[in-house]
């Protein structure tokens, strides 16, 4: 039997006709395409979802670049991270996070999880930042006080799964202690917190609440063009930094250098920038993929919920926690590991050798190397993050997949965990 692949993209005629109008166009770089999918992205970003209330988000400013990494370079620095400052975000999360810091300069400063859950937990980003706000090393454990001291210039919340965070008690916590947010949207098109939720204060589009929001158009997300991402911003200034910055730290973008009849072979060169911009050949599957977010999204939520009904109550599993703006990018399932004579490795492997694609998200970045040496963290300093980490298997949840390949996926994760009982 075919096996299920854990992820797939969802593309059809209309990406292809797409791709082939562009080929044929003579322009393939940075140009029209990219600026409407600019213009398109903002102008969804603005409206209410389908059947969701709520007012209509302020329009913001988005430009597209060639990575979500690239998006999160450009607006930490676009924010004034310099060489010594300090961002705050979880060790739960790919590597870009961080290392988008270290490129700057700058050192990440891990933040333990929520009990339970896979984001950023509020009270200990708080915790952390008055210890720091005294003088104090960021970090406590057994070993005594320790990690860097400088200024907290800003923290990176990500919006894990497609689960929105606690974005009023992060953006409270941010205003009080003065730090910029940028948050980590790669998973979260086109995640929504709509009014009121959970009592909080705060609604709209994950990745349009703090200073800059960066999306992922990676060939797993939400919204595919195979490479890419956008980056929203909070304001006008920044919107103007990260522009220039993208392209060389030129002056004018390369469209308008090449369209423009006067003198449009002149450019200055006002900062040292980055070639960061994403060509209207994937632009333009991305045009075609905002016009099916909403059933793309449907798609996910009718996996999610076969998913949901399935494991609910099953005495071996853990069904995350969810919400109703959540974009549904992965269905991370927990494992009550003392009900089983396996742990997730073996688990995982069994359900692999079953023909399912699984993956884990994430390999906390505390236990990497680099980021052992960086930081100086053992796997325990965090211990909520490493809890959620050993017990979780992300199951394939993609546009396409038909009812015969879910309830495979389901019965297959049942019956593993019925045989290895404790």
């Amino acid at each position: 039997m075919e096996g299920i692949p854990f992820a797939r993209p969802f593309m059809g005629e209309e990406e292809e006709a797409a791709v082939l109008r562009v080929l044929r166009s003579g322009w393939l770089t940075t140009g029209k395409e990219a600026l409407a999918f600019e213009a398109e992205f903002s102008r969804f970003l603005a409206a209410v979802p389908p059947g969701r209330a709520g007012e209509s988000p302020r329009s913001l400013p988005c430009l597209a670049v060639n990575s979500a990494t690239s998006g999160l370079h450009l607006a930490l620095e676009a924010c004034g991270v310099k060489a010594g400052d300090l961002v705050l975000l979880p060790a739960y999360t790919f590597s870009s996070s961080a290392e988008v810091v270290r490129y700057l300069g700058a050192q990440p400063v891990f933040v333990d999880l929520v009990p339970g859950g896979f984001h950023l937990d509020s009270r200990a980003l708080e915790a952390v930042l008055k210890r720091l706000s005294q003088g104090l090393p960021p970090y406590v454990s057994p070993r005594g006080a320790f990690g860097p001291q400088g200024r907290a210039a800003a923290v990176m919340p990500v919006h894990y799964g497609g689960l929105p965070c606690d974005m009023a008690a992060i953006l409270d916590i941010a205003g009080r202690y003065g730090l910029k947010v940028v948050e980590d949207a790669a998973h979260s098109f086109p995640s929504w917190t709509p009014p009121g939720y959970a009592g909080t204060q705060v609604s709209g589009y994950a990745g349009t609440l703090g200073h800059a929001g960066v999306f992922s158009f990676y060939a797993t997300k939400t919204l595919c063009t195979g490479e890419g991402g956008m980056v929203v911003c909070g304001s006008g200034e920044l919107a103007e930094r990260i522009s220039c910055m993208r392209s060389h730290g030129i002056d004018r973008g390369v469209w308008n250098r090449y369209t423009d009849v006067k003198a449009s072979w002149f450019y200055q060169v006002v900062e040292a920038g980055f070639k960061y911009n994403l060509p209207d050949l994937l632009a333009c599957i991305g045009r075609v993929q905002l016009g099916r977010a909403w059933a793309l999204q449907a798609m996910r939520e009718a996996i999610a919920g076969a998913y949901d009904a399935a494991f609910a109550g099953d005495p071996h599993l853990i069904i995350a926690p969810t919400g109703p703006g959540d974009a549904r990018h992965l269905y991370p399932l927990g494992l009550r590991l003392e009900t089983l004579r396996i742990d997730r490795d073996e688990f995982a492997s069994r359900l692999q050798e079953g023909g399912v694609g699984i993956s884990v998200h994430f390999i906390p970045l505390h236990t990497m190397p680099y980021y052992r040496k960086v930081c100086g963290l053992e796997p325990e300093d965090l211990p909520q993050t490493m809890a959620a980490f050993r017990r979780e298997i992300s199951l394939p949840i993609w546009p396409g997949m038909d009812r015969a390949m879910v309830q495979r996926v389901i019965d297959l994760v049942q019956s593993t965990a019925a045989y290895y009982t404790a």
